[in-house]
């Protein structure tokens, strides 16, 4: 019989709900009772994996109203009607609005019971359907968030897919611009709380004497400069998904307090002693081995063994050669719609010279490698990119095209503004001006038409 199916009986006769239910259970169906329509309603959700078996005739809720209640929470659930033969018109109303049988009391047992497997089939059939469009959905979905031919990229993107059901504080494992990042938000993504915020911190890209403020938030006046009360970001991810990068970096004072907030999940706030109960999933990334700096008290044990419910491990592009190409295409396509420029054709030649490469920026570097493909800057074409990279050049010429490369990322990054690729290469003006033209770089590359 249909294990999965539930048979939910409402009638206000007591003794006829006990008569049913003790008749179904001998068949081996899975039954709950109501006497009352609106008890029953809340229990029930969409996709709930029931057939309805309910009187028509009830005082408080007739069997026309529970019917069109039930429709406006899931269409597809089969509803059969008893009912007596004084009510057989409202009962073809019923079945003229969506009910799936109706059956005249009293009820034949042979009947009743063929009618209520086909209807738990039916149900189940729903359902079956309904995982499987779903299935396809996230599968798709995360193709498209993950992407890559690699079998191992096959495997992070089914393992994402099953922890992000699951909720579990995980790690994620992989070299500097291997794209942990993007798995985290996938793992966001796909799962409940997908609504809610991801909130992410670089542990690496904070000070030591900010960090605490920055995950725990502090009171007003809790230390110099606290004027107001600051919201930490674990707090801020309170309901939704706290990515915490180049974990591994952490202080080893700051781990002790996290340790506390994933045991209890709790946090309490510099300068205060209150604790807010906070609902996160958290994931951490990092590129060396937490088991192994655990070993040689780099990072806090207890730490690893409560973040390590479970592990993602990334591996370095130049171990998938495979994924090269459609993260090149892909990024090429956005480097297109980026600067407004056409998309350039590989030749055989460069393609050779992309799966040649080592990359050992990962997917990182072969973004901007794309960037500077599409932006057609001569002397960085790929077809000359690995013959350089791994020529024998002197000293001097081989730093005057790692300086070039340095130059161009700034300036795709900052969009062609100079006083913002200044900034973020840390250079003057007049530097950059002067370094601008010693390397014969055109600001106008760089900036996106209006």
């Amino acid at each position: 019989m249909l294990h999965d199916i539930e048979i939910i009986i409402i009638d206000d006769d007591r003794e006829i709900i006990e008569a049913l239910t003790e008749m179904l259970e001998l068949e081996e169906f899975r039954v709950k009772g109501f006497l009352s329509p609106e008890k029953a309603l809340l229990t029930l959700a969409k996709n709930s994996p029931v057939v309805i078996l309910s009187d028509v005739k009830m005082p408080r809720m007739n069997g026309l109203t529970l019917l069109s209640k039930l429709q406006q929470i899931d269409s597809e659930i089969p509803v059969l009607l008893m009912s007596g033969h004084g009510d057989i018109p409202m009962a073809i109303e019923a079945m003229n609005e969506g009910a799936y049988d109706f059956l005249e009391k009293p009820l034949q047992p042979k009947k009743l019971l063929g009618q209520l497997q086909r209807a738990a089939e039916k149900r189940r059939l729903v359902m079956e359907n309904r995982n499987l469009k779903q299935d396809i959905q996230q599968h798709s979905g995360v193709e498209a968030f993950i992407m890559g031919e690699s079998a191992a990229i096959k495997n992070i993107r089914q393992q994402v897919l099953a922890l992000a059901q699951a909720n579990v504080d995980t790690i994620i494992y992989g070299d500097t611009g291997s794209g942990k990042d993007v798995v985290a938000r996938a793992l966001h993504q796909f799962s409940q709380r997908h609504e809610k915020r991801f909130i992410a911190i670089n542990c690496g890209g904070v000070s030591e004497s900010l960090i605490e403020s920055e995950l725990f938030g502090h009171e007003a006046g809790s230390f110099t400069g606290a004027i107001k009360r600051h919201i930490g970001k674990i707090e801020a991810a309170d309901g939704g998904t706290l990515f915490l990068d180049e974990i591994e970096t952490m202080p080893l004072p700051v781990q002790i307090k996290l340790l506390r907030v994933l045991q209890d999940r709790v946090v309490e706030r510099v300068g205060s002693t209150k604790p807010i109960p906070v609902k996160l999933t958290v994931i951490a990334a990092s590129k060396d081995d937490l088991a192994q700096l655990g070993q040689g008290g780099h990072f806090r044990k207890d730490l690893f063994y409560r973040l390590n419910v479970a592990s993602i491990t990334i591996p370095p592009l130049k171990d998938r050669p495979e994924d090269v190409l459609p993260l090149f295409h892909h990024y090429a396509r956005k480097a297109s719609v980026q600067f407004s420029r056409p998309q350039p054709a590989l030749s055989q030649a460069e393609v050779a010279h992309l799966l040649q490469h080592d990359w050992p920026g990962n997917v990182r570097e072969l973004k901007n490698a794309a960037d500077r493909f599409v932006l057609g800057i001569s002397e960085t074409k790929l077809a000359a990119m690995v013959t350089e990279e791994g020529s024998s050049g002197s000293y001097d010429q081989r730093m005057e095209l790692y300086e070039r490369q340095v130059l161009e990322e700034g300036l795709i990054a900052a969009q062609g503004q100079l006083h913002e690729a200044a900034e973020l290469l840390n250079l003057t003006r007049k530097t950059l001006y002067r370094k601008l033209k010693k390397h014969q770089l055109d600001k106008q590359l760089f900036k996106i038409p209006e």
